[in-house]
């Protein structure tokens, strides 16, 4: 069991949560969930917040009776044991989680050039987008505690702008512009969830802090829950003063400054401002929170075999895993592409929850679960994966292929590290082998 040696308590938790989830979502993919549900992406981040909701009683229940760092990673290895499907799907939300924080910091990178004087070198984007992994990886080398003191004051200081911006911005919208006559078919509706359903996904890095948590039994489940029930209420705020304030087409046009280019006429010309410092506050946020993760996840695997042992070594006050997933996430940032990717990051994630809650299902009698609400995140997440597929397949076929890559590629990784584990265990037994042998011959020939 991998301990910090300091306890992270239900406050903490939430914040953790709360930090992992209002980082890039609602700043970067308001836009992307728009191009789908129009001026409906309020209803839309409402029903997203259900499959959280569900996810999150799903993974609130394992993470009480198998409290472990590796979370997901954990559940996945009680449901179907130590094999190439529990390592393959591990491996799978690994890089995935990579992808996603690598997203938060490309967000960053963004929201820092765009309040740079006008015709800075694009250079400079991409240096802040480096820094901040840079940055929060020396925070996380100081172990637990320093992480979670910072992530609850920058917690507290998002989500106070954020609920002014709400609170005040309610205030400004105009009905017309929010009225069921300006919504797309309820079709794109239903296809919009993978997106919003996304900005959620981070409650699940709650689960990793369960390790450090004096009683998990009682404290992540209600942790996991009131971080996604205050975040939900958050975004339907925002959303609703967006798309009460801008048409549809300027949410779109603005895309990653939509909420800042809302917030001008809360808060006139600073406005813009206050909301950009903002999000690079939020997505500074979530990278803190979401590295903390990761290094948890990797030890997991690095225990159980399936990731090198380099990513459990200790280093500093945490492990090398950290380290190493800086430098990918770092790698990802700078060749990665938001739409795309956010899609592909969000259907990996719902395959991964799916298959996660239906070994749940396995394990019900140990859990004491409600068997009716792990069956139902079972089948929201397979329904919203369906509905994502057949809308993508038909706006851009190359990202199904993408996801089928994606799965493929997780298989393929764990099979070669199976193999070259093989490989290590073979030069390692070799001369104890060489010296039976020859004891045996010896043996023989008297």
């Amino acid at each position: 069991m991998h301990k910090s040696g300091t306890p992270i308590t239900f406050w903490s938790a939430v914040s953790i949560g709360i930090g992992s989830m209002v980082g890039a979502g609602i700043f970067a993919l308001m836009g992307e969930a728009a191009v789908i549900a129009s001026s409906a992406t309020y209803i839309s981040f409402f029903l997203g917040g259900l499959i959280a909701l569900l996810s999150g009683y799903s993974f609130g229940k394992l993470g009480a009776t198998f409290p472990s760092a590796g979370g997901v990673v954990e559940y996945l290895g009680q449901a179907y044991g130590i094999g190439i499907f529990s390592g393959a799907m591990s491996v799978m939300m690994y890089i995935a989680a990579i992808v996603s924080v690598s997203l938060v910091a490309k967000a960053f990178g963004a929201y820092a050039y765009s309040m740079m004087p006008a015709g800075s070198a694009i250079i400079w984007r991409y240096l802040c987008t480096v820094g901040i992994v840079l940055a929060f990886v020396a925070v996380n080398l100081q172990g637990a505690r320093n992480m979670a003191r910072l992530e609850k004051l920058i917690v507290l200081l998002k989500m106070l702008v954020l609920s002014a911006f709400a609170l005040a911005g309610l205030s400004f919208i105009d009905p017309a512009r929010l009225s069921a006559a300006t919504y797309p078919p309820a079709s794109h509706l239903f296809y919009s969830l993978a997106i919003t359903f996304f900005a959620y996904e981070g409650f699940r890095i709650i689960t990793n802090a369960a390790e450090d948590m004096p009683n998990p039994q009682k404290t992540l489940p209600r942790a996991i829950i009131t971080s996604i029930l205050i975040v939900m209420v958050l975004y339907i705020a925002i959303a609703l003063v967006v798309f009460g304030q801008l048409a549809p087409a300027d949410v779109i046009a603005a895309k990653d400054f939509a909420l800042a280019r809302a917030a001008e006429p809360v808060f006139g010309p600073l406005g813009f401002r206050i909301v950009a410092v903002t999000a690079l506050i939020a997505t500074a946020s979530s990278i803190n929170a979401s590295l903390y993760a990761v290094t948890n996840v990797t030890y997991q695997l690095a225990k159980n075999g399936e990731l090198p042992q380099a990513f459990g070594k200790p280093i500093r006050k945490s492990r090398e895993g950290l380290v190493i997933s800086g430098l990918l996430i770092i790698l990802v940032a700078v060749f990665l592409d938001l739409g795309e990717i956010a899609v592909l990051g969000s259907v990996s994630i719902l395959i991964l929850h799916m298959i996660t809650h239906v070994g749940h299902v396995r394990l019900i009698r140990k859990t004491g679960a409600s068997a009716p609400l792990v069956v139902g995140a079972v089948l929201v997440n397979l329904v919203t994966i369906i509905l994502v597929v057949r809308y993508e397949s038909e706006r851009s076929p190359h990202i199904v292929t993408l996801i089928a890559a994606f799965v493929i590629a997780s298989f393929g990784v764990e099979l070669l590290l199976r193999a070259a584990g093989k490989v290590v265990s073979l030069r390692v037994e070799a001369p104890e082998l060489e010296h039976k042998l020859k004891g045996w011959l010896r043996h023989f020939i008297h």
